[in-house]
């Protein structure tokens, strides 16, 4: 994609996705890999304080750490759903006071939440908890600012929106490049704030995304406060008002649509359904996966998980972009994930019924949630539906202009002739 980019010489926009991508796969998503973090605070006894003695079996005097054990646990399922159930909160910001206060606001939070982690302590290990829930929050709210980088590329939207939801996931791995780090002799508290100096970054990325403040860039003129609803614009002394996301400045080809009669969004939506086909085609095969006792299958279900993951958020993101009216596209993006959130809660439900009721035997749980899983195959039909009904009023429409153009033909040719 890149070369493609320097061929046409957009090099901006090639900059503008790059610094996205190192922002999504560097900072944005690290709070997924909270597993490897975890085990460095547990080291140094963060959290030492739920740690009972107990008696063993033998009479022996043992240390039972199971509390401070749930406390890593709860650290990170409190984050983890923030970071989803306030995307609601992050949208309404988004959509009501634009990129550049969603950015700020989202940069702060990331920073602060890396700053608190920095300097706590085993005594102040309360501080764990405000501190990855900023960096969730933060680091979502960075995503969503950063998919609207995907409309500068045109037909390649859907692609730039996955490849930015797996770079999400992949920034995953930071946490474990700290633990490496650490034992190579790095404190966490220089690691920690190595990382909140990307914050210089992050801030260099803002400006950059504002480029009529600094260099002459042919982007609209509300650009720098986001999306609006209904945009004028003056082309050729008149004035026209369009629904474009306010970096959709590379549109589809429309000497395609021409020929094929399609309205942008339907071009869209057909090159979509496979998209979300081959998303419920992967949530399958993971829960299959994942539901085989097997444990050297479950490195492949760990891949699977996140490749599955990229696509069900990216096909989300291009799904709510395409079909609504983009000035609610953070609210609509942020109900969805809030609503996941909430949803994510029933995992507790299941793991309830797996320890009281199965005895551990997570099987049948596993078949149940597969067989849900068929149908999400309902998505991509209702949406093959839909645009073949479109296609089909669009040749009757055709036929009928084409029917009443013969007609006045004749009706013209007649009156010549008399």
């Amino acid at each position: 994609m890149l070369p493609q980019c320097l061929k046409n010489f957009n090099v901006r926009k090639c900059l503008t996705f790059i610094t996205g991508m190192v922002e999504c796969l560097f900072f944005a998503g690290i709070v997924l890999g909270w597993a490897s973090l975890g085990f460095l605070f547990k080291a140094q006894g963060f959290f030492g304080s739920f740690c009972v003695n107990t008696t063993n079996t033998d009479g022996l005097q043992v240390q039972d750490c199971r509390g401070q054990d749930e406390q890593f646990s709860l650290v990170f399922t409190i984050a983890s759903f923030l970071m989803n159930f306030l995307t609601l909160l992050n949208g309404l910001i988004f959509d009501r006071f634009g990129t550049l206060i969603a950015r700020l606001f989202g940069l702060a939070l990331h920073t602060g939440g890396l700053l608190m982690l920095a300097f706590a302590t085993p005594t102040l290990s309360m501080l764990v908890y405000p501190g990855l829930s900023c960096i969730a929050v933060g680091g979502f709210m960075l995503l969503l600012t950063n998919m609207q980088v995907a409309n500068l590329f045109g037909a390649h939207r859907s692609t730039i929106i996955t490849v930015y939801n797996g770079a999400f996931d992949s920034s995953s791995g930071v946490f474990l490049l700290v633990k490496f780090a650490y034992e190579s002799g790095i404190s966490l508290k220089a690691s920690f704030l190595f990382l909140a100096a990307g914050s210089i970054h992050h801030l260099l990325r803002t400006i950059f995304l504002f480029p009529r403040t600094t260099i002459p860039y042919p982007l609209p003129d509300n650009y720098k406060y986001g999306i609006s609803c209904r945009r004028s614009r003056k082309t050729n002394g008149t004035v026209e008002t369009d629904s474009k996301m306010t970096m959709d400045d590379n549109p589809p080809d429309q000497e395609e649509l021409k020929k094929t009669g399609m309205s942008e969004e339907e071009a869209d939506l057909n090159s979509a359904i496979i998209s979300f086909f081959l998303t419920s085609v992967l949530a399958l095969l993971f829960s299959i996966c994942s539901s085989i006792p097997v444990l050297p299958l479950q490195y492949f279900t760990f891949v699977m998980q996140m490749i599955d993951f990229s696509f069900l958020y990216g096909g989300m993101t291009v799904f709510v972009a395409v079909v609504f009216p983009p000035c609610h596209f953070g609210k609509l993006y942020g109900l969805i994930t809030t609503l996941s959130a909430v949803f994510s809660l029933l995992q507790y439900a299941c793991f309830a019924v797996v320890e009281e009721l199965l005895d551990g035997d997570p099987l049948y749980v596993n078949i149940a949630l597969t067989v849900l899983i068929l149908f999400s195959f309902s998505h991509p039909l209702n949406v093959f539906l839909h645009c073949r009904k479109l296609a089909s009023q669009r040749a009757k429409a055709n036929t009928s202009t084409a029917t009443k153009t013969v007609t006045v033909t004749e009706v013209e040719s007649m009156v010549s002739l008399t």
